[in-house]
């Protein structure tokens, strides 16, 4: 299984990677610009991966879905190796993992995985933590830094799944960023400006 990706060059010699995965049916391209967003004086390597599924009703997908909150086994667990040894590939001892809709989901899975490297931060948008058969998360310190971000009228993954996380995580001892807005399935572009600075640590800027 290949996973294909964009990237955008660090301005000089990155000081880590940021990598976003895109929701279910979009492509690399689609959280792209979010790279320079979220990394606006470019110190890190920003990454999009492509979804290696494609699935109906088109698009790139991430794992075949089954129910809100449970990905499809095969297809989640496939996905989840294939894009655990790509991202194993980039050397870098600080990284961002961050993603919308089934993006946020792979974005907690890589993060949180039993056995994986643990990332600096993660941001998940519009997401939930999975429940799979033959998976599991580790919320045993230490933990990164997790920003959540959720639409209060979400009709695709209702807000409840976010708060679910935020009490997850709070409880396990993580440091918090969660934002609510007033929208649908989607993200909102003043949680993003907030993300900036808060990954500024990371990167050294101001």
């Amino acid at each position: 299984m290949t996973i294909e990706h964009l990237e955008r060059p660090a301005e000089g010699e990155p000081a880590g990677l940021l990598v976003l995965f895109h929701g279910r049916g979009s492509d690399e391209r689609d959280l792209f610009p979010l790279l320079d967003v979220l990394d606006p004086e470019r110190r890190l390597l920003g990454v999009t991966p492509r979804g290696p599924l494609s699935l109906p009703p088109g698009g790139a997908h991430w794992y075949a879905f089954q129910q809100v909150g449970y990905p499809d086994p095969s297809t989640f667990l496939e996905t989840y190796s294939a894009v655990s040894e790509w991202l194993d590939g980039f050397d870098y001892e600080h990284v961002v993992l961050g993603g919308f809709s089934q993006g946020a989901v792979m974005t907690y899975a890589l993060g949180l995985g039993s056995g994986r490297p643990r990332p600096a931060a993660m941001v998940a948008l519009s997401g939930f933590m999975p429940t799979v058969p033959g998976f599991e998360l580790s919320l045993e310190a230490p933990l990164p830094r997790v920003a959540i971000g959720h639409g209060t009228y979400d009709d695709v993954i209702p807000v409840e799944f976010g708060r679910q996380a935020r009490e997850t995580l709070d409880t396990a001892g993580a440091e918090v960023l969660y934002r609510e807005y007033p929208l649908p399935h989607g993200v909102d572009p003043g949680f993003l400006g907030e993300l900036a600075p808060w990954l500024g640590y990371l990167t050294g800027g101001t």
